[in-house]
């Protein structure tokens, strides 16, 4: 029986998943290689080998109250696209609420993960751990939650880029960048155009003599302002979308390709990608469209070579004295204290059963949380997978056979390929009901409806946060409701620096109301079936 879990990292993944152990009555020993708690979130000085690292300027593109965990709702104060020393506020806030520090063992990293002998009978594993000082020490665990991330071996793919030895200038890979200090008059080439690529790109052009953004295949940008200037990932992310989507996903297509050409023609702006909206997770940028209008950004294809300190690209144009080059080229994921034959890949997947699950161990117990992206936030997604994660620990709910399991895993590989996109990224609502489903805590709309209106009426129509997913069964929230309830006015709240009052209706406009709808409900009683139905006087 399951019992001692080892947990590796405390970033929120770490975090989620000592919190899931807790509240299955398990025990949990995390065991985090710095001295603090938030993983990503954490900014450091200086960049630390082997853990992820961000930029001064990074803002989270998912809203507060999208990438909330499902008990913990963020502060009604706190911004609504948060800066990153407020996401981490917000985990030390959840991490202090639930007591998880406790759990903890600080400046410790995992040397190595193996089956015990017994494992066919007993499903365990020895961990073998290194303390700052140098101490190793080995403990046998029942099972095994990995939750290290995969935004800590930055890709630099300087074999594509020849001539790259002959460079005058400077190059690093986006892992290392802080801040625009030191850059101020510079030319500089940012490759590469996914997220990170952007936002540093336009926070270099406020300094830089001019930014070149490189990218082979453009990409579809969006804002995290939506109508009225609300978040927008609160807009389009309700389950009558999903369904939509499903139903009519090239219209669907179409139709926010038509809305985001709208703000800005993606093809005059040298972005229009080859692959469409649907397809890959899109560029989340505000301010990228304003760079280049302005010209202090200009979008360029992929580079094909390096001579000295000029960059030739892909058409053949030239960009001359260039003194950085920043390569935001991604990351290769790795699991070194994994054993070699967990980390087998089916083409640049993982082989995981629903992204978390080594579909060949003959006892379920370790398992892999947060190894995915998606168009929505990753937190609710990763609390999900501990919850499942844990319930098949326990042995409450079971995964299917190996064959079962590899079959899915080859189904989703082919529907990847196809549509040409990351391994790792899943639908965020399908993904989130089929383990809610294993769980035990999907919601039940046609009950809601039947028994809560004014509810079903939110958790159908409004954003699927993951405050829905608390309303019933295991880990069942009496919070939850108000949470659905209430949420819009936590996204109003932070707005509230200024308050402006509503502008006041004159009595002329008053009397011509009256008029109209008085005159409106004369004609309608005139008109009306019945009164062709009443007797003569």
């Amino acid at each position: 029986m399951v019992q001692k879990v080892a947990v590796i990292g405390a970033g929120v993944c770490g975090l989620i998943s000592i919190k899931a152990c807790l509240d299955e009555g398990l025990e949990p020993t995390c065991f985090e290689s710095s001295h603090e708690i938030g993983g990503l979130w954490r900014f450091k000085d200086e960049p630390e080998p082997g853990r992820a690292n961000i930029y001064q300027s990074v803002v989270i593109n998912s809203s507060k109250e999208m990438m909330s965990l499902s008990d913990f709702p963020a502060p009604a104060e706190l911004p609504n696209n948060m800066h990153h020393s407020e996401v981490l506020l917000y985990i030390r806030l959840y991490a202090q609420a639930f007591s998880l520090p406790q759990h903890i063992h600080f400046e410790t990293s995992v040397v190595s993960v193996r089956q015990t002998p017994d494992f066919t009978a007993t499903g365990r594993w020895e961990v073998e751990t290194e303390r700052r000082d140098g101490r190793r020490q080995t403990a046998v665990f029942d099972a095994v939650m990995v939750c290290s991330g995969h935004f800590t071996k930055p890709h630099l793919p300087l074999r594509d880029f020849p001539g790259i030895e002959s460079f005058k200038g400077r190059y690093f890979h986006s892992w290392d960048y802080r801040n625009a200090e030191g850059l101020q008059g510079k030319r500089v080439v940012v490759i590469g155009i996914g997220n990170s690529g952007g936002d540093i790109a336009v926070d270099i052009s406020r300094v830089a003599e001019k930014v070149f953004l490189s990218t082979r295949s453009g990409a579809w940008v969006v804002s995290r302002l939506g109508r009225g200037g609300l978040p927008a990932d609160l807009v389009g992310t309700s389950r009558v979308d999903a369904m939509m989507q499903k139903l009519f996903p090239s219209w669907i297509n179409r139709m926010v390709e038509k809305k985001l050409d709208e703000a800005f023609d993606h093809r005059l702006y040298g972005l229009k990608p080859k692959h469409g909206y649907l397809t890959q997770i899109p560029l989340v940028n505000d301010d990228l469209p304003a760079r280049i209008i302005s010209g202090r950004v200009q979008v360029k294809p992929n580079v094909k070579e390096f001579c000295g300190s000029r960059v030739v690209l892909v058409d053949g144009s030239i960009i001359d004295e260039v003194d950085i080059v920043v390569f935001s080229t991604g990351y290769n994921y790795s699991f070194p204290f994994l054993p070699s034959a967990l980390q087998a890949k089916r083409g640049d997947k993982l082989l995981l059963y629903k992204h978390v699950f080594p579909p060949a161990l003959t006892k379920p117990t370790l398992a892999v949380v947060g190894f995915i992206q998606s168009f929505g936030a990753i937190n609710p997604l990763a609390e999900m997978q501990a919850r499942w994660v844990t319930r098949v620990f326990k042995g409450l709910t079971t995964l299917p056979s190996e064959e079962t399991m590899m079959k899915e895993i080859e189904k989703d590989t082919v529907a990847i390929h196809q549509r040409k996109c990351n391994p790792h990224q899943v639908d965020y609502i399908p993904y989130m009901d089929s383990l809610a489903e294993q769980v035990g805590v999907k919601p039940n709309i046609l009950w809601l409806l039947l028994t809560d209106p004014r509810l079903a009426l939110q958790v159908l129509l409004g954003p699927c946060t993951s405050y829905q997913y608390r309303l019933t069964g295991p880990g069942q929230w009496a919070g939850a409701r108000q949470a659905i309830l209430t949420q819009w006015e936590r996204v109003h709240q932070p707005f509230r620096t200024r308050v402006v009052p509503e502008p006041e209706t004159r009595p002329s406009s008053r009397r011509s109301i009256i008029v109209i709808v008085s005159g409106a409900a004369l004609l309608c009683s005139l008109f009306s079936p019945l009164a062709f139905f009443r007797p003569p006087q």
